[in-house]
């Protein structure tokens, strides 16, 4: 991920210029956090600030940064505002730095909630500044800002202090602002609000007429807005300069319009005054439409406000309204007018007598209404209560071409959404992609907005819900697929040759030149559609390229997607492309045409197809491919080429791209995605609610649930009857033995269950039994029936003593309903999921659970914790390209699963042979898995029956031991079991064996039953398709495998009764819905009961890789977090057990009270400290190396040498200790950062055996999910915090450790950061250089936070860190050098030349000398951006010799022509110091 990007991108300001800046300067006089001594408040401050930094700057994004990130906001304006000190410019401060905390994504309503008081007169005052006069007081800039922060409020109402004051704007009283017809005509249409409104009436006579007043202000507030943007927006000339301020008012207004319509609160009763208001016809004759430039992006906004003011929704009730509804609401529209037309306007009698279809055309409204005068318009207008009626002998004040649209707009035939979605193509086009308003590129600011839908809380309807997701799916892959077609076009450098034509100077990898292209066929349309079912054309390359590039051109799958190209370029051969630049003319791109592969074409012309057998081996270069086309493309570009004389676009395509096949499957989940809008989607009932966001957030919740189940059986969840008590806390558990040797697991519980209803009216007698009974739970043990006489018979058992959180989710798990399990970092997710599937599978034998996750590598976990359970592995399957990883011997995917069974079959049948051969029945009985089942029927039943009868307790007499044993008919075939089988202790016992032995023989019998279907079925596809219908319990599949399968899966009837999510919070939302749908519904119904989401939304959501989709629509928030944002009830996981206590303590204040697990105190990895460094956690300041802090040598590249330089340093001071290096990983939160560190990690540690390589490179994003022991972490910016100050990056960072944590940063720009306070606080708290014990060895016995019996030194900056590893390092090399020359008895010249040596140890305290001394480096080079390229690996293999820089002592100078001071300290082979005489400081 990058940082937050800009458009002219905004250089973030540096430490020396924000210290310098006269904001700074005043902040830490009045109200910076970390100065003692403030000054008083003063008003002229603020005054001050908002005119000569903000005004004066016209708003510029700089200067508000610097003042929200000082938290002007928290420590002043807030704190000190009062009505008494209200004034201009104290209300724009306060909604600027609101603004900004939005734009920078960071909470920005936390301090107004400790601090409500003042809140609603602010708030009275914001809206009286709103309808200000533009030439008055408020400036139209400062009216924008205005829109914004109410557009914020708007937008943020599940705060309850802003919905408490914005609800008084948007409630019914506001239609106080219709006609006093259009009222009557909308109460006459609902009968109930007439009462409402009486009411409202009466309570208003009540009112004194100064409260009345200020009612009737805010009641009016929306109407008067819209008036005000009217009076704007006819400011705006045709063709003469127009201010910019206008513009972005006229943007800033729409987007508003639209976050009101979107959301249903607010729609209910501003959609009828915004329709009464007109705004749509005057925005569509306004002159800013008819502006090329400047009225682009308000025609785009202005489509979006049309979409959602006619959407398919009943505004009061809320209810989705079906295509049936929308034509009669049509209908009615258009017969109204013509009664209208009849009875008073005789020169409208032929509309008034036509047939509804012959007269809802645009063109027929327009011929019937457009000779009519001005006035006739404006009657029929008021007749439909759509103007006030025109007093009579008066002429209209109303442009006709106002009148005629307003008539036209609003009775014309419209096209139903879903028509709409079905007619668009699914691949965009070159409009789209290099659409700015729409696809951003990547330095989007977050200043203006944009033409995209937003993902809030709430959506009007499934449909909406669905219809949003789909344009910001399609757009963020189409962010994707232009960057992938810059990047290839550009790298095949086409350029005109000199006959006009095309010339392709480079190559690329992902794209080749068209050699020929022809359509082949286009299919007739289906019934009631326009475009054609298929289009198919044939595309010729020459691979001409590397063998193993020629096989990714042939490997093309059936499904790929590729791009067909048009590139007509306009400059001269061996012009330099510039990738600043604007792409498109540089390339002279025409056209971008989507396709997808059927399939390569053999010599004969026919298509490979992919199966069991090997593809043909072709010869020369010459492939061709045959691809579908997108139908309703096709039908747009003919449809243009035939009416406006266009070019056919299908005959000028010179470029295929491919992409790679992970990032590819954009096309098959907007297909999903749009079936899933065609048919009926069948969401459960007591979901539909929560998941549009309305209605009681806990409804779902199993204690609110009807079907909530009694009585539970836990299996193995409690490891003994004191867990089971000590994990329900507060409850009676009665145990139905009182035998305490009986009382042992599994146990079943009973619940009191209570049904929802009753509970209002409360006995006041029976209160105390109630509650009583309430907390009782019933526990019974059980005896888990006998599984056979062999030790694999016996059942495996869960080892987790799970906490009383972790059995809640559990429990809830298990019970109907949906259940959110919130797991901070190492608090045992995985276990707790893998117990509820457990426990599900063996309670409800006849349901199947749906698993699903994010990556593959959850998965894998998944499945390996799952198998260690008793769960039959027969019932297992995995789906998608993951179970590669899987570290097992065992193929749990769909042909793994068929070769399991038919080798399963082969052995149980050789058991039956077995079995026969032992009860000496003739015949081949294990011939088939049908034979085998006649011989169970026919031979081992009956004998079985007999034996029970022989031994079964006849009524009177005692039982007689020896008898079970004697009569037994399968003592042969159980020969190989552990002898005795029976022990003849008690009857009961022998039995129960005796029973346990004929299970087994029947369990053999009822798999092979199963299994019969693989003898009937003869294909490999067949048997996977029966094994995923039928017989497999537990599936398993990523999301994105499940939104791309989706089709295949309802086809073939696949069906499940409960889903379980791991990582929910990483899921992108549509990808978390898409998995509830992957079954037809019965009768009407979905049959999906139980829906389980595990993860933590304290963490990073779902990679969003555009900015603007990220921030400005919110794709980033996943289904998991709106959830919780919207209330619904979860169970909050509350020990971990992965770090220390005190690194834990860097990250638990963000959740509800994570503690500790006990073994985390009490094992001894804990509590010892760790050996060489002093602290367990240190933060350490890097300051400038060279004078060079940050670097950026391509945009959002950012770099930090001096940081990259240390953090390897301390790496390999830790490998010379003794630490193991795979024990360590480096972590960093920008790219260009890890490209440095493995760069420096290749030259310095290469492949030296003395130090190793550390365990992972990585940024912090790509590690979450991931733990190590010691983690060292680079922060890298030195000017501005970046993209950490999203606080779920932080606790992502600060909880991968176990033992160690050791980051690299600049203090002083991280520690002001508000966001970050919690945990820089503790981090500050320690010293800020490195604190290291040289002479301490790994693994050490002092334990942590003792003072060490070993000398402390502290190293103060990193040159100082990297001679002394130097050093260490030398040291290291000599003593084994002589350890090996005593050995050896060299003779003495070598002994000597070694000791010299070792005299030219020393300390270098200048950079560049310590920096001379580690040759290797070359600052410039390193930071350039080719260091993104890896280093080859010859160029890292280096002998130990070479290890650390250079290995000769020559590249150091004498110490005494350096320091001049004495040696330093270096551990020799006894671990005493060696020669301790260390410069004043050094040492503590």
């Amino acid at each position: 991920m990058t940082a937050p990007a800009q458009p002219k991108k905004i250089v973030a300001p540096t430490v020396s210029q924000i210290n310098a800046e006269f904001v700074t300067q005043l902040a830490c006089k009045y109200w910076a956090p970390h100065i003692k001594k403030k000054s008083p408040f003063d008003i002229k401050v603020i005054e001050d600030i908002y005119e000569k930094e903000i005004v004066k700057s016209r708003f510029a994004i700089r200067k508000i940064m610097l003042l929200e990130f000082s938290q002007y906001l928290e420590n002043y304006l807030w704190m000190n505002y009062s009505p008494e000190v209200s004034s201009k410019a104290y209300l724009m401060s306060i909604c600027c730095m609101v603004n900004e905390k939005f734009r920078e994504n960071v909470p920005a309503w936390e301090t107004f909630k400790k601090k409500p008081d003042h809140f609603p007169f602010f708030f009275k005052c914001i809206l009286k500044a709103a309808l200000a006069e533009t030439d008055g007081e408020f400036s139209l800039h400062e009216q924008t800002v205005l829109l914004l922060f109410l557009d914020h409020c708007f937008n943020s109402l599940e705060v309850d202090l802003i919905r408490s004051q914005v609800q008084q704007l948007i409630s019914l009283p506001m239609w106080m602002g219709l006609q006093p017809a259009r009222l009557e005509l909308e109460l006459k249409k609902t009968p109930k609000l007439r009462k409402f409104w009486n009411l409202i009436k009466k309570n208003d006579e009540k009112m004194d007429p100064e409260a009345r007043e200020q009612a009737y202000q805010e009641r009016r507030f929306l109407s008067q807005l819209i008036q005000k943007f009217i009076s704007v927006l006819k400011s705006v000339p045709l063709s003469d300069p127009v201010t910019m301020d206008k513009v972005h008012y006229c943007e800033r207004f729409i987007e508003l319009m639209i976050d009101l319509e979107a959301l249903l609160p607010t729609r209910r009763w501003f959609n009828t005054i915004l329709d009464d208001s007109h705004v749509l016809v005057h925005c569509y004759l306004s002159n800013l439409v008819r502006r090329e430039e400047d009225g682009h992006l308000f025609s785009q906004l202005l489509d979006m406000l049309k979409f959602y003011t006619g959407f398919e929704i009943n505004d009061q009730t809320g209810n989705a309204l079906t295509e049936n509804e929308m034509t009669t609401i049509h209908y009615d529209r258009i017969t109204s007018l013509q009664r209208a037309a009849f009875a008073h306007f005789p020169e409208l009698y032929d509309f008034a007598l036509s047939n509804v279809a012959e007269v809802d055309t645009r063109e027929s409204l327009v011929k019937f209404f457009g000779p009519l005068s001005s006035n006739t318009l404006h009657q029929v207008a008021s007749y439909l209560c759509l103007l006030p009626t025109l007093p009579k002998a008066e002429d209209t004040t109303f442009d006709k071409g106002f009148l005629l649209e307003l008539l036209v707009s609003r009775h014309e035939r419209r096209i139903s959404q879903i028509q709409q979605l079905n007619q668009m193509p699914l691949y965009p086009t070159e409009k789209i992609i290099w659409d700015e308003n729409i696809v951003p590129t990547e330095y989007y600011s977050g200043e203006g907005c944009l033409a995209l839908p937003k993902l809030n809380l709430q959506f009007l309807t499934l449909h909406d819900y669905l219809l949003r997701n789909f344009n910001l799916f399609r757009l963020e892959s189409t962010y994707e697929i232009r960057q992938d077609i810059e990047d290839s076009v550009s790298r095949m450098k086409p350029w005109q040759s000199e006959y006009g034509g095309v010339v392709f100077g480079g190559w690329a990898r992902m794209a080749q030149p068209i050699v020929a292209f022809t359509v082949v066929e286009v299919a007739k349309p289906n019934i009631g559609e326009n475009w054609p079912t298929r289009v198919r054309a044939d595309v010729t390359i020459n691979l001409n390229v590397r063998d193993h590039i020629k096989d990714e051109w042939e490997g093309l799958r059936k499904h790929d997607v590729c791009f067909l190209i048009t590139v007509r370029p306009t400059k001269p051969y061996g012009t330099k492309f510039d990738r600043r630049r604007p792409f498109i003319e540089q390339v002279g791109l025409v056209y971008v045409r989507g396709c997808e592969i059927q399939g390569m074409l053999d010599d004969k012309g026919r298509v490979i197809e992919d199966g069991p057998e090997p593809r043909p081996s072709l010869r020369g270069e010459s492939r061709t491919f045959r691809v579908f086309l997108d139908p309703n493309q096709y039908q747009q570009d003919m449809t243009n080429t035939i009416q406006n004389g266009a070019e056919d676009v299908y005959e000028t395509f010179n470029v295929i791209m491919r992409r790679k096949p992970k990032e590819n499957n954009f096309k098959a989940v907007l297909e999903t995605i749009r079936n899933l809008m065609n048919t009926d989607c069948v969401v459960p009932d007591w979901l539909h609610d929560i998941i549009l966001g309305y209605g009681d957030p806990s409804s779902a919740h199993y204690s609110k649930m009807p079907n909530q189940i009694a009585t539970l059986d836990f299996n193995d969840t409690f490891l003994s009857i004191e867990h089971l008590k000590a994990s329900f806390p507060g409850h009676n558990v009665k145990v139905t033995v009182d035998d305490p040797a009986l009382q042992i697991p599994p146990f079943r519980i009973t619940f009191p269950v209570r049904s929802g209803k009753g509970k209002k009216r409360k006995d006041v007698d029976g209160e105390d039994e109630d509650t009583e009974e309430a907390k009782t739970l019933i526990v019974e043990p059980h005896v888990i029936p006998n599984r056979g006489p062999y030790p694999y018979n016996q059942p495996k058992r869960n080892t987790i003593q799970f906490t009383h959180t972790q059995i809640e989710a559990i429990r809830a798990g298990m019970q109907p309903g949906l259940t959110m399990v919130v797991g901070p970092p190492g608090t045992g997710k995985t276990d707790v999921a893998v117990q509820i599937i457990s426990n599900i599978y063996h309670n409800f034998p006849e349901q199947r659970t749906l698993i699903v996750t994010h990556s593959n590598q959850a998965l894998n976990q998944l499945f390996e914790k799952i198998m260690a359970l008793d769960i039959d592995e027969r019932h297992l399957l995995r789906l998608g390209h993951g179970e590669e990883e899987l570290e097992t011997e065992k193929d749990f995917s769909r042909y793994g699963r068929v070769n399991y069974v038919l080798a399963r079959r082969i052995e149980l049948l050789e058991e039956v042979k077995r079995l026969q051969k032992s009860l000496g029945v003739p015949g081949d009985a294990s011939y088939t898995c049908e034979t085998a089942g006649y011989f169970f029927l026919y031979q081992v039943m009956s004998r079985w029956e007999e034996y029970i009868s022989k031994v079964k307790n006849k009524s009177n007499t005692m039982p007689d031991i020896t008898e079970v044993s004697a009569f037994f008919p399968f003592h042969e075939y159980f020969a190989n079991a552990p002898q005795p089988i029976f022990k003849g202790r008690s009857y009961e016992e022998d039995m129960e064996i005796a029973e346990g032995c004929f299970r087994h023989i029947k369990k053999i019998f009822t798999q092979l039953e199963e299994f019969r279907a693989s003898e009937l079925l003869r294909s490999g596809l067949d048997r996977s398709k029966y094994l995923l219908v039928k017989e497999a319990k537990i599936i398993a599949m990523t999301c994105t495998h499940a939104a791309l399968k989706r089709h295949d899966l309802v086809k073939l009837g696949f069906k499940y009764d409960n889903i379980l999510m791991e990582e929910a919070a990483q899921i992108l939302e549509i990808e978390t819905f898409i998995p509830l749908l992957l079954q037809n519904p019965q009768d009407g119904f979905s049959r999906l009961k139980r829906w389980i989401m595990i993860g933590d939304h304290h963490q990073l959501p779902p990679v969003i890789k555009n900015m603007a989709f990220q921030k400005y629509s919110n794709m980033e928030q996943s289904l998991f977090t709106r959830f919780v944002r919207v209330g619904v009830p979860t169970v909050d996981l509350d020990a971990q057990g992965r770090a220390r206590a005190s690194l834990c303590n860097l990250y638990n204040w963000r959740y509800k009270n994570l503690g500790n697990l006990p073994h985390v105190q009490l094992l001894l990895e804990f509590s010892t400290a760790n050996a060489g460094l002093l602290y367990d956690f240190q933060l350490i300041n890097v300051e400038d190396f060279q004078g060079v802090g940050e670097s950026e040598p391509n945009p959002y590249f950012y770099q930090n040498l001096g940081e990259a330089e240390y953090v390897v340093a301390l790496f390999m001071y830790m490998c010379l200790l003794g630490y193991p290096a795979d024990k360590i990983s480096i972590l960093t939160t920008y790219n260009g950062q890890k490209h440095l560190i493995r760069d420096i990690i290749n030259r310095r540690c290469g492949s030296n055996p003395l130090i190793g390589r550390p365990n992972k490179v990585t940024t912090v994003d790509r590690f979450q999910g991931q733990q190590n022991d010691y983690i060292l972490l680079s922060l890298v910016r030195t000017r501005a915090v970046g993209h950490l100050r999203d606080v779920r990056r932080l606790v992502v960072a600060m909880s991968r450790a176990r033992l160690g944590l050791y980051i690299f940063a600049r203090v002083s720009l991280f520690q002001n950061c508000f966001e970050l306070t919690p945990a820089f606080s503790q981090l500050t708290a320690r010293p800020l250089h490195l604190h290291i014990i040289p002479t301490e060895p790994f693994p050490t016995s002092r334990k942590n936070g003792e003072r060490p019996s070993h000398e402390v030194q502290i190293i103060k900056n990193m040159p100082q860190m990297a001679n002394f590893v130097y050093n260490m390092y030398m040291h290291l090399i000599q003593t084994t050098h002589h350890y090996h020359q005593t050995l050896l008895q060299l003779p003495p010249a070598m002994v000597e030349e070694s000791e010299e040596v070792q005299s030219q140890e020393t300390e270098l305290e200048t950079e560049e000398e310590a920096m001379s001394a580690q040759a290797d480096i070359v600052p410039d080079e390193a930071t350039d951006a080719s260091s993104s390229q890896e280093t080859s690996a010859s160029e890292t293999e280096t002998t130990p010799n070479q290890t650390g820089a250079s290995s000769s002592p020559e590249a150091i100078p004498a110490e005494s022509e350096i320091t001049g001071t004495g040696p330093v300290t270096v551990p020799s082979e006894n671990n005493t110091p060696h020669d301790v005489t260390s410069t004043p400081g050094e040492t503590e």
